[in-house]
Parts: C-alpha cells; sequence; structure tokens
C-alpha cells in the first residue's frame, strides 16, 4: 500500500514541476514587479496609481468581453443542444468540424475574419451585387465579431459535454407531467446543465477580455483594450514592467473575483430547489 502511495506521487511530480515553472513563479513574478520600482525596491502601492488612467479601457474591455460572452451562449446553446440531440456518430462528426477550427493558428483565424469583413473583403464583395456596403473593419463591432468567432468553440463544448450526460427519463418524466417542449427546456434541460453554461461563460469570457490581437487587427486604432496596454507597457521599446505588472494583476483580480462569483452561482444552483419538482 506504502508503495502504491510512492509511486502515485511519483507519476504526480511532473505536474507539479509543470506547476511550480508554469504556474506559481509566473504569479509571482507579477506580484513582485507589481509591488516593486525600476531599482527593484519596494515601493508599495505605488503603481497602482496608473489604474485610474486606464479605468475606460478596463470599463471597454469588460464590456465587449461581456457582449462576445453572451452572443456566445445564445449561439452556443442551441448548437450544443442540437448536437446532443443527433445520432452519436452524426456527434462525432459535428464535434471534428466544431473543433477543426481551434486546431488553426490564433492569429490565421483572425485575420480570416479580417478577409471576411475589410473594405473590399468577401462579405462587401457580396453586398456590393445589390449596392449596399458596410462598414465592419476598424469598429468595436468588428472586434466583438473576432471574439465570438475565435472563442465560440469554447462555449459549445462543455455545455455539449453536460447535456450529452443528461438522463433522458428526467425529460420524459417532465412530458408525462404536462410541460410542453419550452417547459421542459426552462425547468429541466438548462438547470441541469448550469455547470455547462459556466463554464463555458469562464472559458469565452477570461481569453475576451485580456485578448489583445483580435482589438489591434480588427479595432484599429478605435478599439484599445487592457490586454493591449499590457502589451505596450511590457513589449515595447520603452518596457516598463512595473505597470505593465500591476494592471496584469489588476486584471487577474478581476478574473478571479468574476470566477468565484460564478463558482458560487454554479453552486447555489446545484443545492437549491429548481426545476420541474420546485
Amino acid at each position: 500500500m506504502k508503495n502504491r502511495s510512492l509511486m502515485q506521487k511519483a507519476a504526480a511530480s511532473p505536474y507539479y514541476v509543470w506547476a511550480v515553472l508554469f504556474i506559481i513563479a509566473p504569479i509571482l513574478y507579477v506580484f513582485y514587479y507589481a509591488f516593486t520600482d525600476a531599482s527593484g525596491a519596494f515601493c508599495g502601492f505605488e503603481n497602482f496609481s496608473i489604474i485610474s488612467h486606464y479605468s475606460g479601457t478596463f470599463l471597454l474591455s469588460l464590456m465587449l468581453a461581456f457582449i462576445a460572452t453572451v452572443i456566445c451562449l445564445l449561439i452556443g446553446y442551441p448548437l450544443a443542444f442540437a448536437i446532443s440531440r443527433t445520432k452519436p456518430a452524426a456527434q462525432k462528426v459535428l464535434v471534428m468540424l466544431l473543433m477543426l477550427p481551434m486546431w488553426i493558428n490564433f492569429i490565421i483565424r483572425t485575420d480570416s475574419i479580417a478577409i471576411l469583413i475589410e473594405k473590399n473583403g468577401v462579405i462587401n464583395q457580396f453586398l456590393s451585387l445589390f449596392g449596399a456596403h458596410i462598414e465592419l473593419m476598424d469598429t468595436r463591432a468588428a472586434v466583438v465579431i473576432g471574439m465570438v468567432y475565435d472563442f465560440l468553440p469554447y462555449m459549445i463544448l462543455p455545455i455539449y459535454s453536460v447535456l450529452t450526460k443528461l438522463d433522458g427519463k428526467l425529460i420524459e418524466a417532465a412530458h408525462d407531467l404536462g410541460c410542453n417542449a419550452f417547459q421542459a427546456l426552462t425547468k429541466v434541460i438548462i438547470p441541469l446543465s448550469i455547470g455547462g453554461i459556466v463554464s463555458g461563460i469562464t472559458m469565452v469570457f477570461v481569453p475576451c477580455v485580456s485578448t489583445f490581437y483580435i482589438s489591434q487587427r480588427l479595432g484599429g486604432a478605435n478599439t484599445y483594450l487592457i490586454g493591449d496596454a499590457i502589451e505596450a507597457r511590457m513589449l515595447s521599446i520603452s518596457a516598463d514592467y512595473n505597470k505593465g505588472a500591476t494592471l496584469s494583476l489588476v486584471l487577474m483580480l478581476l478574473i478571479v473575483i468574476s470566477t468565484l462569483i460564478m463558482n458560487r452561482y454554479t453552486d447555489s444552483e446545484e443545492n437549491g430547489t429548481g426545476g420541474i419538482l420546485a
């Protein structure tokens, strides 16, 4: 028994090494630079005075991430539900097609959206046949479209995973109790799939709020997000790691708080009395 425990610990040791090097060490790096100045001396919360200059940038990032997440949920849940109701063989094909864009480089995916929506892009060339034209490039709408396109699979997959595990007898019981299709959806299916919904929201919101290439490529100078500000502080010629780390720390705290709120909501739903028997 003791030998088995030692073997299990030995097998897990690569994970601990990976966690220290690529999770804990970067976080400590951010904390160190956020509370020190250029000379490495401790400066307390002095660096945090920069936050007031980026309050609008934070709000814009949160707003666009929220809009993109809502759109992903409105599109992703029906798609996940439809896929989960097809035959197993068809599900495998549809899931593979859903994952195909995820195997393509993120930059290439974003550039493909630019090709579609730019001034002389595919969409406007098609609309020109009807004498119409739409200006999407270098707008906040283009940034939201890019976020939805790039991160939609991260919404669909966890919801689909939960929906495929639902017991069909519960839905049959709902119908037997007099529920129509809409009532079964809202009182049984959605409450039982809250875990997948929250996972999807988290997996979409976090990368949306911290993205920078999407805003640079599709939003142009009209859209400056917090990810752009962090990149400018960390990678520019006159790099300021301390201020960049401060912005990163605040963003990280916002993400952690939003995740905790979502997890708390999930726990309350799972421990509640929702559903057709409520």
